[in-house]
Formats: C-alpha cells, structure tokens, sequence
C-alpha cells in the first residue's frame, strides 16, 4: 500500500516600515580583503516596506541589509534606534 503526503508549506514574510537612505554599498571584497565599497549620497529619505529577513543589525546610525548579488548596504534611517527596536518587537521579532 503506499501512501501519498501532500503537504503545504506555507512561508510567512514580515515586514516593517522604515524611512531610509543608502548611505554605502558594498560590492564585495578586494584581494586584501578590504569591503569595496561605494558611498552614496542621498539626500531624501524614502519610505520602505522591508523583510525583516534583511536586517543584519542595526546601529544607532545604519541599518545593515542583504541586498542582491551578495551585495550588502548601509542604510541610514529616519528616528531613533529605539523606533526599529519598537516596530520589530511589534511584529514578534524576539530581542534578548
């Protein structure tokens, strides 16, 4: 007898609003293993919808992200560290 199992996986992306700009974009590393890195100069912040899945770690000035093409950028945003430490455990994000 065989029996077949059908299963859903259901995957579950949470977001929070933030209001950003790219600060640097670091593209890579160079023979020395030095971050290449590209400084951008942004002078409006833009509100952003962003998976939490993202998120590397937050200072009190940059959100550093994933981004693609195993890039990852610094990100400054709008308000207090203490605003994003807020939205996140909002969503159930656990913070030790």
């Amino acid at each position: 007898m065989v029996y077949e199992v059908s299963t859903n996986l259901i995957s579950i992306f949470m977001f929070i609003e933030i209001e950003v700009k790219t600060a640097i974009i670091v593209h890579g590393f160079d023979t020395n293993n030095k971050e290449i890195e590209e400084v951008v100069e942004e002078t409006e912040f833009i509100k952003k919808m962003v998976s939490i899945d993202r998120i590397q770690s937050i200072s009190e000035k940059y959100i550093l992200v994933t981004s693609a093409h195993n890039r990852i950028m610094y990100w400054e945003y709008k308000g207090s560290m203490e605003v994003i430490k807020d939205k996140l455990l909002s969503v159930n994000v656990l913070i030790a």
